[in-house]
């Protein structure tokens, strides 16, 4: 941004610290009236014509605005994506065990990456997969939605789980 001296326009549309515009001022006339007022002059839009110039505290300006975007980074949610890995002919219990840690995952607000691993002739049942993922997605309904539909890449079949919004 442009300020004071290193404005190069020869005129300026000045705007006041109020936002009031003063009309079509010369670059050494808005630099006077700033001066005056023990404030910057800023170019706030330099492409216009003629250039559109204000009178600001600029040190305050970019305080307010490094305040703005931290807090920003404070609200912001970052979501995990967390894989929970299977085999098509899971026991019951082991199927329990990791439906409770992909729960525990969507109760935090991560996404769940369900993968089933087919290793040597099991590729051929891939329906057993499918149903493995199903039973999967059905165990996780009251917190998850599904994200994506299950779909094969190379030997592993995916599903992918999303935390429901609470509103």
């Amino acid at each position: 941004m442009n300020l004071n001296e290193n404005i190069r326009a020869k005129e300026v549309r000045l705007i006041d610290v109020n936002g009031e515009q003063l009309g079509v001022k010369s670059r050494q006339e808005a630099l006077d009236i700033a001066e005056n007022a023990n404030l910057d002059l800023v170019l706030v839009a330099p492409n216009a014509k003629p250039p559109v110039a204000r009178i600001m505290d600029y040190g305050k300006y970019r305080f307010e605005q490094q305040k703005k975007e931290k807090e920003q980074r404070k609200k912001q949610k970052i979501i995990n994506v967390k894989e929970v890995r299977l085999t098509p002919q899971i026991e019951d219990h082991d199927f329990n065990t990791k439906a409770r840690n992909a729960q525990k995952f969507l109760k935090k607000g991560d996404k769940v990456k369900v993968s089933v691993r087919f290793r040597g002739r099991a590729i051929t049942h891939k329906d057993l997969g499918q149903k493995v993922l199903e039973r999967f997605a059905d165990a996780c309904s009251e917190l998850s939605t599904v994200e994506t539909k299950p779909k094969m890449e190379g030997r592993n079949m995916f599903l992918m789980l999303a935390p429901k919004n609470e509103k």
